[in-house]
């Protein structure tokens, strides 16, 4: 009998299919549009379009939800670094993680 796999993660991950605005590179002003798979308070997962290499540098901005923020919606930006690529989902887009290095809440709308 196989052995259950040991999770890893040190930060709680939440599932949640919203949008996320990302942008390639330290100071790229086109912003793609992306859905995310899940985040936590280090990291994120979501779908592009689009390949992008692993070690990529990326700007990304999201509107983190009540059900998480246990207040109003919060919009957060962040600066992360690409740390895996997966090829395979069916519609033919990629499952990207990275990393958050850095994040500023942004003023309300």
């Amino acid at each position: 009998m196989a052995e259950a796999q040991q999770e890893k993660r040190a930060a709680r991950r939440f599932a949640l299919r919203i949008p996320v605005a990302v942008s390639r590179g330290e100071n790229s002003n086109h912003d793609e549009s992306a859905q995310i798979r899940d985040v936590s308070a280090r990291g994120i997962s979501f779908y592009l379009d689009a390949p992008i290499e692993q070690g990529s540098l990326i700007g990304f901005t999201l509107t983190l939800p009540p059900e998480i923020t246990l207040t109003e919606s919060i919009r957060v930006q962040c600066k992360g670094r690409i740390v895996r690529v997966e090829d395979g989902a069916s519609d033919g887009k990629m499952a990207v993680a990275a990393v958050i290095e850095e994040y500023e809440f942004l003023p309300g709308s």
